[in-house]
């Protein structure tokens, strides 16, 4: 088998006693086999077996080709691909994706009663959360493109748009710099507004003396970038810029924090432990930052009760920030990478206060 990424898989299952499961997450079948596919209400899995079994099942209306380095199943309309799994499963432990439809899974549980069935999504997890040196260059891209993206996108911020008119124009502000999709629609927020952590952009128009939250991502050659910056339209008031100072600090410490074998909870706790003590501590709601890669949010996260290590080859976000209902509301993100001994900023846009005139 010549797919490294399979191999890491299988050695993965091994070490976790984990003979056979399949994978059925579309961005997981295209880390694996770098085919993109939604499958909805169509049965698709990648059957796995430590035996050297392997067998992509899809349906014909997807297309795929024999080519793509493993055994290949394609079924049409009306035929059972259940079917297709339990003639390949051994009764022994059985590992299925959190987010398997629940009916595929009771059909299969149907047709194999003496199969013992688990969650085997952390096998595939632990293999995604440590990037390879293809991985991180794309996602160094990625976070370049989003680098221009916001620098355009903050230059239009005088022209007075509403929230959502901000950011039904991001997508071509991405177009424009190679990137044709988001990696999440973003969260463009407007004074009060922005002390919703995840505010749904609406029509309130800016006004002077607002904190402007910009949370931005794009997925460039199938990998995302995630940056949040903040600026003020207009002079705020001096909490608000406190609050802007304090949420700098903290997501300076926490990336300072970042080395290989500090928890990803003592990550957390650094980041947060900054906005504590300013007295802001009940408006960071939110845990520190989550890992990416091909998905925005991948595991695991960096968060107060997460005791993994990081570890070399790991991406994730420190993103803290400060929410003061019916004040203002401040965030900044930035991307990091574990490495041998630190960590690498992946963002470079500017984090200064800055005040739109």
């Amino acid at each position: 088998m010549g797919n490294i990424r399979l191999k890491r898989i299988i050695e993965n299952m091994k070490k976790h006693n984990i003979n056979q499961l399949i994978i059925t997450s579309s961005s997981s079948i295209y880390y694996l086999l770098g085919l993109w596919i939604e499958p909805g209400e169509r049965l698709m899995a990648l059957y796995i077996n430590t035996n050297g079994t392997v067998k992509f099942i899809a349906n014909e209306l997807f297309a795929v080709k024999d080519t793509i380095g493993v055994d290949l199943h394609v079924y049409k309309d009306g035929e059972d691909a259940v079917q297709v799994i339990a003639n390949l499963a051994e009764n022994t432990v059985f590992g299925v994706d959190k987010t398997w439809p629940s009916h595929f899974l009771i059909s299969l549980m149907d047709k194999k009663p003496n199969l013992k069935f688990i969650n085997s999504s952390f096998i595939v997890d632990e293999v995604r959360m440590i990037k390879d040196n293809n991985e991180i260059e794309l996602l160094k891209e990625a976070s370049k493109v989003n680098d221009k993206v916001m620098s355009d996108l903050i230059n239009i911020i005088p022209e007075k748009h509403t929230e959502k008119e901000l950011a039904d124009m991001l997508l071509n502000i991405y177009k424009k710099h190679g990137t044709s999709e988001f990696s999440f629609y973003p969260v463009i927020a407007y004074g009060e507004n922005a002390a919703q952590p995840h505010h749904d952009s609406d029509n309130t128009m800016i006004k002077k003396g607002d904190s402007v939250i910009l949370d931005i991502g794009g997925k460039t050659n199938g990998y995302c970038s995630d940056m949040t910056r903040t600026i003020f339209f207009g002079e705020p008031d001096e909490e608000c810029k406190k609050i802007y100072n304090t949420v700098l600090q903290s997501n300076l410490t926490g990336i300072n924090a970042v080395k290989p074998g500090v928890r990803l909870c003592d990550i957390d706790k650094a980041s947060r432990d900054v906005i504590e003590k300013a007295g802001y501590g009940k408006y960071f709601t939110h845990r520190t930052g989550h890992n990416i890669g091909v998905e925005d949010h991948e595991y695991p996260d960096v968060g107060s009760n997460e005791e993994m290590t990081a570890k070399p080859g790991m991406v994730f976000s420190i993103e803290p920030g400060i929410y003061y209902p019916g004040k203002c509301g401040v965030r900044i993100e930035d991307l990091v990478l574990v490495t041998e001994d630190g960590c690498e900023v992946l963002n470079s846009y500017p984090k200064e206060l800055t005040i739109l005139k």
